[in-house]
């Protein structure tokens, strides 16, 4: 299992055992930029390998260990596993006791590939930190001298890699053979496996999206954890091709197509739970990326009180969706979480005497009991021709996933003026920006009055990791440049991040939603009746009770569940 860290991060681990000043410390975090600091300190120089060794065995309070140039691992030792994992894993067997084996490690932040190599040998792997350098060289050494040994193995090792070389022509015989070989290569033990791997990996981190893309000379695997693209160790660059088919296999789509975009989706079950993986397919000029989403239903909010909201806006929220007619809508960026937001409040909905039917691009999760409809603008499915079949349907509810244009938008109010509640969501900055937009789409500022219950606005915020959070001070001139006042965080600890191995070094763990709500009094009925401003309504809004966006921000900043950065960073500086 992996250490426990002994030291509160790395970076102490550096100062306290005089490895590093505090001077030379922060000078290396900022020559660092965004590559990890021990990756940065391996890189430089800075300091010797034996040195970051140490510091990194003390960190995780585990044995250090400096190899020799001339050590070979046993053979024995190496035939548990095949070479290529102890060399992804940069890992090197050391001594076996029984059903314990101490692994030497040259990465040992990276918690996963312990835990991998464990579950592979199905033995008790105990870690040593060692110098990456030395243990890769060891592993080569090793591997070099049993080639020696055995000519004919050598061979061997060198006809199973695939030529990566070989180029081929757009005749379209050829290109028929190609995609023979690709299918052919796409069904083999080790493609599946190493797509597989790639989401239980995802569904482990929690990741939001894998992106497997085709650079020039290589592929480049990377997993969304938390909002941030994390990078991880990426399968051959010749095996792209059969990878992406493998994918498209899974999602049943046409693997001869590799001009055209493509859309698919297929369920997967892993860790005990069922997830679905939404797949996009895009032709790029060195091959095909693909993004697969992942769609756990196991992460959404079982109901509108699990949202975390401020007691004015759970309120206001919870009053909104009890009201017998009228539309509620949410606001916000792409990826902000407005429909996990909308699907909350389904839950609560969600009865036997109701009958709720929704209009999604593309339907996201598939809710028991709730009839959803796909909408596809290829064919002529919109919004407004979904919504038009929807509504003599004898609906209670209505979601309409998103208001794209006048038409959706007059349908959907005047939907909601006739006996029905429509959540939807719309792209504006702010929650009184909600009234501006449906004017801009021509829906008459009566029928708004008339017809608007709720609008809300809403951002996902990047929460600190518990484990490595660290005090410190506000910076005044952050303060000032975001028109802060000093005396919101008196009596307050705020935090930064840290960065340790449970938050893979990020020093953010998981994202909440911080949300402006903004019920529609009979005050802002009249001021839009009126033709008032986004800002005349603001004004009004918060004058009775709402809580702005930058003002939630702050709040969760000062509870210590977000850093200041980063509570800017998703509400701006206004």
């Amino acid at each position: 299992m992996p250490q426990k860290p002994h030291y509160q991060n790395f970076k102490s681990a550096l100062v306290q055992r005089g490895i590093l000043t505090e001077e030379q410390l922060q000078s290396a975090q900022q020559e660092a930029g965004g590559t990890s600091l021990e990756k940065y300190l391996a890189q430089s120089g800075l300091i010797q390998a034996e040195a970051l060794t140490l510091a990194v065995a003390a960190y995780f309070n585990m044995a250090p260990l400096v190899l020799p140039q001339t050590f070979m691992p046993q053979g024995e030792l190496l035939d548990l596993a095949p070479p290529k994992v102890w060399m992804r894993l940069k890992a090197m067997p050391l001594m076996r006791l029984g059903r314990r084996l101490t692994v030497a490690f040259g990465d040992p932040f990276d918690l996963l590939a312990q835990e991998e190599l464990g579950r592979v040998l199905k033995m008790d792997v105990v870690a040593v930190a060692a110098h990456e350098k030395e243990v890769t060289d060891a592993l080569a050494r090793a591997q070099s001298a049993r080639d020696s040994q055995n000519p004919g193995l050598a061979m061997e090792n060198i006809m199973k890699v695939p030529d990566a070389d070989i180029e081929f022509s757009s005749e379209p015989q050829q290109q028929e053979e190609s995609i023979d070989k690709t299918l052919e290569t796409a069904e083999e033990a080790p493609v599946i496996r190493m797509v597989n791997m790639m989401l239980v990996e995802a569904l482990r981190t929690g990741a939001s999206d894998i992106h497997f893309e085709a650079m020039e000379k290589s592929s480049r695997l990377r997993y969304r954890i938390d909002g941030a693209l994390i990078e991880r160790p990426s399968p051959p660059r010749s095996l792209h091709n059969a990878i992406v088919s493998r994918i498209k296999i899974m999602s049943d789509l046409d693997i001869a197509e590799r001009r055209n975009p493509q859309d698919g989706r297929f369920k997967v079950k892993a860790l005990k739970k069922e997830v679905d993986i939404r797949v996009s397919i895009l032709p790029t000029i060195h091959g095909e990326k693909v993004v697969m989403r992942t769609l756990d239903k196991s992460n959404l909010a079982p109901s509108l009180a699990s949202l975390g909201l401020d007691d004015f806006a759970f309120k206001a929220m919870k009053l909104a969706i009890e009201q017998p007619h009228g539309i509620i809508l949410v606001t916000g960026p792409t990826g902000s979480g407005k429909t996990t937001t909308l699907y909350s409040c389904l839950q609560d909905l969600n009865k036997p005497d109701v009958n709720i039917v929704t209009a999604e691009d593309p339907v996201e999760y598939q809710l028991q009991g709730v009839n959803q409809v796909h909408v596809n603008q290829q064919t002529g499915l919109t919004f407004a021709s979904v919504l038009r079949s929807v509504l003599r349907q004898d609906p209670d509810i209505v979601l309409v996933g998103e208001i794209r244009d006048g038409e959706t938008a007059d349908i959907a109010v005047k939907a909601a003026l006739t006996g029905h509640l429509v959540l939807s969501t719309l792209h504006t900055n702010d929650a009184s920006g909600v009234i501006a937009r449906l004017i801009d789409m021509n829906v008459p500022p009566f029928l708004i009055a008339s017809s608007l219950i709720l609008a809300q606005a809403q951002r996902l915020f990047r929460k600190l990791c518990p484990f490595c959070k660290k005090p410190m001070e506000a910076d005044p001139e952050m303060l000032t440049a975001n028109h802060i006042a000093p005396s919101i965080f008196e009596g307050a600890t705020i935090f930064a991040p840290g960065g340790c191995p449970k938050c893979n070094g990020i020093g953010y763990k998981g994202r909440g939603a911080i949300m402006e709500v903004l019920p529609v009094s009979d005050v802002i009925r009249e001021a839009t009746v009126k033709g008032a401003t986004s800002a005349v309504i603001r004004e009004i809004a918060v004058k009775e009770g709402m809580v702005t966006l930058k003002e939630a921000g702050l709040l969760k900043v000062k509870n210590g569940i977000t850093s200041l950065h980063a509570a800017l960073e998703v509400t701006g500086s206004e």
